[in-house]
């Protein structure tokens, strides 16, 4: 028989000193879970632009703290379109750059209220614009001329109010809530050089995700929690628009900028997005409640429900995405796609939930590839024509990257990790626990989790690689997992006499034998927590099972 050519091992947790294994020599790690957030707390400065009239009103700003993103806000920016420029070191300016108004992404007032997002107070926005590191730069607004008030002539007949002056004609006033917004971003460095040669990554793996720990998400700024979708029925492409000249060092910061600019500033609950690419090829994970769950955006107005979203870095009017960020669009949407089995090469109607910033009325069946653009949807050009016209490419690749791979292979991604070797330690695949049914990924607070047949693997730097199976698996799961008040699992099972126990970081849960409940202890106070009645568990897994491939 042929030898079976072993995976490299992509997605790891903490590798023992004794058995670091050839992949990661090879390869590296694509995450560093138990790395300190790299990112720091952007700086944002909003500042009025007065005196803003009909036609192009160009201001220049400076401020003596550098920044490198600028972005124009105000109550409404129907009709108004703005440009950016940046001086650079040697006194010279930049080119202008597109600031592309944010039509179709984040809360759209007009639609029913469904999430905590459409339900938050916001301004308009514009995408932030990434100019490079600089002190002054000048905004080009362009505004529609004001229409004249219509002045009764004297002797029409109409009675007039005693002004005690004949008014000429006038103009109504434009609106002068314009604020640009200055953003610095934190100095948030992301190595590339660890992340593996796309020659290997198998289907079914997802690329290198960079987590939002690691690009320095501040989950107080998070408002609600995550909304939970069916599940993902497509995958819709977007840019950011602004400059294409970042280098790798700037897009985790470029990250952040937007998240920040997203929650703070336009008030929206997190990051519209659900992922980001930038031109380097690496990936960014967007929205919080776990990349690999369906979780809602605000995204993609009117087309939020059942979708994912990813946005690449840069501007595609007229120049394409690069090929490495192309192709790990591709694969990171092929990947996504197939955790729900859906065929990126197909098609799929869905129902859109209206508003202004769609075409489609709501409760239209609006018959879609299974990948497409924000363009197709929404009233934008978004993605820019050339990555629209690069999309038959993109999937193409999603296709390609699309079908999930067997449990064989699964394990053998898993290699060099505490969460394979707890595994093995438990019998492998005859243990307790049964195969693996998905890749290694990455948890709430810099923990990883592998799901398991029958139950799952939960590693972290403080609590080490522990199993949670059962009842105890499910009760915690309705608690909330990693990110409930019980934390992360510190011990296995306990087997007493009445009772089975399992310890965590903040408490324990309980099995009783007898009575097959479960109880929760938090600093010796007890709480019950319901099961659900049945012959079949509860489908607890967060990522959609794979096929019983070998």
């Amino acid at each position: 028989m042929p030898c079976r050519r072993q995976l490299p091992s992509l997605l790891f947790s903490a590798v023992a000193a004794t058995a670091v294994m050839v992949p990661l020599a090879m390869y590296g790690t694509p995450h560093a879970p138990d790395r300190t957030p790299l990112a720091t707390t952007a700086l944002i400065v909003e500042r009025p632009l007065t005196g803003l009239g009909g036609g192009e009103t160009v201001r220049e700003l400076h401020q003596d703290t550098p920044f490198s993103m600028v972005a124009l806000t105000a109550d409404d920016l129907s009709g108004t379109s703005a440009r950016v420029r940046a001086k650079k070191g040697d006194g010279s300016w930049g080119p202008w750059y597109e600031a592309e108004t944010l039509d179709g992404v984040g809360p759209d007032a007009s639609e029913k209220c469904v999430t905590p997002d459409s339900c938050a107070p916001h301004r308009s926005g514009t995408e932030p614009v990434f100019v490079g590191r600089t002190t002054d730069v000048q905004i080009a607004v362009s505004r529609p001329t004001p229409e004249p008030v219509a002045v009764t002539p004297p002797g029409s007949g109409i009675p007039k109010p005693d002004l005690g002056y004949i008014p000429v004609n006038v103009e109504h006033p434009l609106s002068q809530d314009i604020k640009a917004v200055l953003i610095s971003p934190p100095q948030a460095p992301v190595d590339i050089s660890s992340l593996p040669p796309e020659s290997a990554m198998p289907p079914g793996v997802p690329p290198a995700i960079i987590g939002r720990a690691q690009w320095g998400a501040d989950e107080s700024q998070v408002c609600g929690k995550p909304v939970y979708d069916s599940g993902i029925r497509a995958g819709i492409v977007h840019h950011t628009a602004g400059s294409n000249d970042y280098t790798p060092e700037d897009s985790a910061g470029i990250v952040r900028s937007i998240f920040e600019y997203h929650t703070r500033t336009l008030g929206w609950c997190d990051i519209a997005y659900n992922a980001l690419v930038d031109k380097y090829g690496q990936v960014f994970e967007g929205r919080a409640g776990g990349i690999d769950r369906p979780v809602e955006g605000a995204h993609t107005g009117g087309f939020n429900v059942d979708t994912w979203a990813v946005a690449m870095l840069g501007n595609f009017d007229d120049v394409p995405p690069t090929p490495i960020q192309l192709r790990t669009t591709g694969r990171l949407l092929g990947w996504r796609l197939g955790l729900d089995h859906v065929d990126p090469m197909g098609t799929v109607v869905l129902t859109s939930s209206g508003g202004s910033f769609t075409k489609f009325a709501r409760g239209t069946a609006v018959p879609l590839p299974t990948i497409f653009t924000h363009r197709d949807v929404g009233n934008t050009d978004c993605p820019g024509n050339a990555a629209y016209a690069a999309m038959p490419l993109l999937r193409d690749t999603a296709a390609h990257f699309n079908t999930p791979i067997g449990p064989r292979d699964l394990a053998d991604t898993l290699r060099g990790g505490a969460i394979f070797l707890k595994w093995a330690s438990m019998g492998g695949a005859a243990s307790p626990l049964g195969a693996p049914q998905t890749p290694e990924t990455p948890g709430d607070g810099g923990s990883r989790y592998v799901t398991f047949d029958k139950g799952a693997l939960y590693w972290s730097p403080a609590s080490g690689a522990e199993p949670v199976t059962g009842s105890i698996y499910e009760a915690w799961g309705k608690l909330g997992f990693e990110r409930g008040a019980l934390g992360l699992p510190t011990s296995g099972e306990i087997q007493e006499p009445q009772w089975i126990v399992q310890n965590f970081q903040h408490g324990t849960l309980n099995f009783d034998r007898q009575n097959g409940t479960v109880t929760r202890v938090i600093d010796g106070i007890d709480l019950e927590i319901p099961l659900d009645q049945g012959d079949s568990p509860v489908q607890l897994e967060r990522f959609t099972p794979i096929d019983n491939r070998t």
